[in-house]
């Protein structure tokens, strides 16, 4: 038996830190929306009672650093499931980018072994469980377009923003969000206008959505990475309805409303950067087990 499950990319449109909690995590306000970038997860029941990890990428651990693994791990423990499971990862999504990837992958297992060993689990208890493996487990698990508060495991779906392009470029660096967070002062810092982006969005008002694009953390990252604050540049030049770094970095996208200009927002890109993608806005919550 076999299941297959998409694992999309995540992009903010709105990204605010609100301030440090007793436990040590920080208290965000985060609208995050679906691109059409995205891993592909195959899952095999196996005879042995083991979980196994697969992939071309040599970017992709096959153990406990592998939120995939962990995924299935804490399934198999909580609901002492004696099978076993093969995870093959075909990576699309750049790793460490600020788009969630590790996190999608997680969130697609959650969905296929609940299928393939039979659980019958619903959405809101594997978002639950989501929350324990990583911050945007939860919204992954759901997909679409919502507002994460709390840490980011409190999910509320609102309406998707209007169809458009998406240009992703990540530089050929690393971010550290831990480093990120700990360089940041809550009180200097920027802060979106979380309200009015959710707003425009029910309202499906794109150049509203456009203006209220912001995320807390891009002032940090800009200072450790001038080739973000260079891409953002690049962007804006060749005609971006909106540019903005995606979670802690160091991915950039832009909002692009017509497709020859996407085009050539992706062309001034691909000079600049080896990854850089072109893809169009999912943003709802599609059918993910194709």
């Amino acid at each position: 038996m076999q299941i297959l499950e998409k694992a999309p990319a995540k992009i903010n449109l709105s990204l605010d830190v609100l301030h440090k909690r007793p436990d040590g995590f920080h208290e965000v306000e985060m609208v995050m929306t679906t691109v059409d970038l995205a891993d592909r997860i195959e899952l095999s029941l196996l005879s042995e009672n083991e979980i196994r990890v697969e992939s071309e990428s040599r970017f992709v651990p096959n153990d406990e650093r592998n939120l995939a693994y962990r995924a299935a791990q804490l399934i198999k423990n909580r609901y002492d499931v004696r099978k076993g499971v093969k995870i093959y990862i075909e990576k699309n999504i750049p790793v460490a980018a600020g788009l969630a990837g590790g996190s999608s992958d997680a969130a697609a297992v959650l969905r296929g072994v609940n299928r393939l060993w039979n659980l019958g689990l619903s959405l809101d208890e594997l978002a639950v469980l989501g929350a324990e493996i990583g911050s945007d487990v939860s919204f992954c698990v759901y997909g679409g377009t919502a507002l994460a508060t709390g840490r980011g495991e409190k999910i509320q779906s609102i309406p998707a923003p209007p169809p458009c392009w998406v240009v992703l470029s990540k530089p050929t660096l690393g971010v550290s969000t831990q480093s990120v967070y700990q360089n940041l002062d809550v009180e200097k810092a920027e802060h979106p206008n979380t309200k009015a982006m959710v707003a425009a969005l029910k309202n499906g008002d794109y150049r509203e959505i456009c203006t209220h694009v912001g995320n807390t953390l891009e002032g940090v990252t800009l200072e450790m990475h001038e080739e973000v604050g260079q891409i953002k540049e690049l962007m804006s030049q060749a005609g971006a309805d909106a540019v903005l770094m995606s979670g802690s970095g160091p991915t950039v996208f832009s909002l692009v409303e017509h497709d020859a200009r996407a085009q050539r927002i992706y062309n001034s890109l691909k000079g600049f950067c080896t990854e850089v993608y072109m893809v169009r806005l999912l943003g709802y919550r599609e059918p993910l087990d194709k």
